[in-house]
């Protein structure tokens, strides 16, 4: 029996070690699921974060696409409200009785001056280029003559051009000097 009761210790040790393994075993299990359901809650977290960033962005998107068809609709509104004081002149002008030549030309006169405000307001510039070179980029050579002047160089404007905050919307149309 002695060979029985060595055995017997073993046993029980083996029983000890197997329940003291079980306990940890299920404390173990019971921190992974504390550790699963912490790391669930911050992937909802994170997915909420990045549905509600990807929300904001979408808005700054449509706001932004908003704001430009409404500045690219109104953008004349300015120059336009400086041109409806230059119709009216002109409209007082044709409405004009006396027929006196004098009142009409002080009329167009400050007709043009307000059509000139109206113009340097808006950044609207006249290219009007008499004795400069040509340049292809603001000017279009509609003939040459001859003349005392430097070959290519403007001698005449028939029409004059117009830059638009340094963007030529109109060339000028001019003669220039044919070489000799």
């Amino acid at each position: 029996m002695s060979g029985e009761n060595e055995n017997q210790p073993n046993l029980e040790n083996a029983a000890d070690v197997e329940a003291g393994a079980g306990d940890q075993t299920a404390t173990d299990e019971g921190q992974l699921d504390v550790n699963l359901a912490a790391l669930l809650a911050e992937l909802d977290k994170a997915r909420q974060d990045v549905l509600y960033v990807r929300a904001e962005a979408e808005n700054i998107r449509r706001r932004a696409a908003e704001d430009n068809e409404k500045t690219r609709k109104f953008a004349v509104e300015k120059f336009a409200r400086e041109l409806l004081a230059v119709r009216d002149s002109l409209e007082m002008a044709l409405a004009d009785q006396s027929a006196s030549f004098e009142n009409l030309k002080i009329g167009v006169d400050l007709t043009n001056k307000q059509l000139a405000s109206a113009f340097e307001k808006a950044d609207l510039k006249e290219i009007n280029p008499v004795g400069e070179k040509l340049d292809p980029n603001k000017h279009q050579a509609i003939s040459m003559v001859p003349a005392d002047a430097e070959p290519n160089t403007v001698v005449q404007v028939m029409q004059k051009g117009y830059e638009l905050s340094g963007r030529v919307i109109r060339p000028a149309m001019v003669v220039v000097a044919a070489p000799k």
